[in-house]
């Protein structure tokens, strides 16, 4: 059977998925994208996404797939009128959920009939199979819905329905840091999960062959996310990377010949999480003494209030030029800095303590954040523009109008390397008034990434593969 025609063009849409793709490069560092052409252009498809994010997570998915993304909403969204109109002309299906609202369970029927129709009109839909937002960094138990939809629309194709024959593509996402600006995500996008291996089962036993097909698209979103088991392995994969993902990178570039932009830290952190996962089930007890060991260091920096990269920096021992080119840059950048952080400063810091005060659960935070950071830089911006033109006329208020976003940047990088060469002068001050303090901190981290070193070697060794 051919594939259904594409979806027409819709300008609305089309429109709304520009403003989101801009929105998405402004706060994120690096969106990063695997495999997206396993998302076919025509025919239906039906997405399975595993949901880290609340709505940032459907700005992402929508900005990276070239077709119209029909998502399946709460329902709760639906009852404001003006929101209800703004979310049917983006193509999304109203969801039932119990905990909204247990009296309209019984409306679901309404939601399968309108993922079947735009299934056999060759559209795209995306669900959430987990069935709501969480902060874990691992897929959720995944519910019934995705199997129940994709075994329907297959069984009443098979008997002679309308529609192509349905992909079924997992994407997983995976976050480095949920509640930092600039920050980096991955999209990726798996191969095609069988549904008609489940068509016979389903004729006889449609509950078992739902259970079936709902653990294949479990696992199937499960190899697409960086997770780890438990949320306690999840936290040593954050600290292996914190600590040791440097030396990765410096032995990636050594061994391979490649350029730093080269390393992808989000594959990086998957290896990681790969190597823990094995030394847990195959030596647990040294993932206890190197987890022990690491938040004994950890501890030694809190309590001197510097950052490892300080200490890590200090065993490097970096040339004498490259300080004083460091130095130089910095103060060259220093006006641009200041003049930067004046003129962005309400617009950056209004959503960030916005995001603090009314985000409800820790995955509503970067949301709260974007869609305030959405209102907040156009209005100070325009304000501040309109001050300059009151002021100064049209050609001073064009020239400061392009130095706002630059500017902002410009300051935000420099605020970091700024709190980074502030933990370089506590840890110089440190050694200076409390020598053997220094000294331990030293130490201990050199144990530390020796004991990392010997496991890189041992887990390559084990598994006969490379690293990253």
């Amino acid at each position: 059977m051919t594939l259904a025609a594409a979806e027409p063009a819709d300008r609305f849409y089309a429109t709304v998925r520009s403003l989101a793709r801009f929105w998405i490069w402004f706060f994120f560092k690096t969106v990063q994208t695997r495999h997206p052409e396993r998302a076919p252009d025509r025919g239906p498809v039906l997405l399975c996404i595993n949901h880290p994010n609340n709505l940032i997570d459907s700005l992402l998915v929508g900005a990276v797939v070239r077709r119209k993304v029909h998502y399946l909403a709460t329902a709760a969204l639906f009852r404001r009128p003006l929101l209800a109109r703004f979310l049917r002309r983006c193509g999304a299906i109203p969801v039932y959920r119990k905990q909204d609202d247990p009296q309209t369970m019984d409306r679901n029927a309404e939601m399968f009939a309108a993922c079947l129709e735009a299934l056999a009109d060759g559209r795209l839909v995306a669900i959430y199979p987990e069935g709501t937002t969480h902060a874990e960094a691992r897929v959720q138990r995944i519910r019934t819905g995705a199997a129940r939809i994709a075994l329907a629309y297959e069984a009443r194709r098979q008997s002679g329905g309308a529609g192509a024959e349905l992909a079924v593509i997992p994407v997983g996402l995976s976050f480095e840091a949920r509640k930092s600006f600039r920050s980096r995500v991955l999209i990726a996008f798996g191969p095609p999960v069988p549904v008609a291996p489940h068509l016979l089962q389903y004729q006889d036993d449609p509950a078992k062959a739902v259970d079936a097909l709902t653990t294949r698209i479990q696992w199937a979103m499960e190899s697409q996310v960086i997770h780890a088991e438990r949320i306690e392995v999840s936290e040593l994969v954050r600290a292996v990377d914190e600590l040791y993902g440097q030396e990765l990178v410096s032995r990636l570039q050594a061994e391979r010949g490649l350029e730093a932009t080269e390393v992808d830290p989000l594959r990086l952190a998957r290896t990681i999480g790969d190597a823990v996962t094995y030394f847990r089930a195959h030596d647990p007890q040294r993932v206890e003494r190197l987890w022990q060991r690491i938040q004994g260091y950890r501890a030694l920096l809190a309590e001197h209030h510097i950052r490892d990269q300080a200490v890590r920096a200090r065993l490097a021992g970096a040339p004498a030029a490259r300080r004083l080119r460091a130095s130089g840059v910095a103060l060259i950048g220093l006006p641009i800095f200041a003049y930067g952080a004046v003129v962005n400063a309400l617009p950056y810091l209004l959503p960030r303590w916005l995001s603090q005060r009314m985000a409800r659960k820790e995955t509503d935070y970067a949301t709260v954040r974007l869609l305030s950071s959405i209102v907040a830089f156009p209005v100070f911006w325009s304000l501040e523009v309109w001050l300059v033109l009151r002021a100064a006329g049209p050609l001073p208020a064009l020239a400061f109008a392009l130095s706002l976003p630059t500017s902002g940047l410009v300051a935000y990088h420099y605020l970091a390397g700024f709190d980074r060469l502030g933990s370089r002068l506590r840890f110089g001050a440190l050694a200076l008034t409390h020598r053997q303090a220094a000294v331990r901190l030293l130490a201990e981290r050199q144990i530390v990434a020796a004991e990392l070193e010997r496991a890189r070697a041992d887990y390559v060794a084990a598994t006969h593969r490379p690293q990253a």
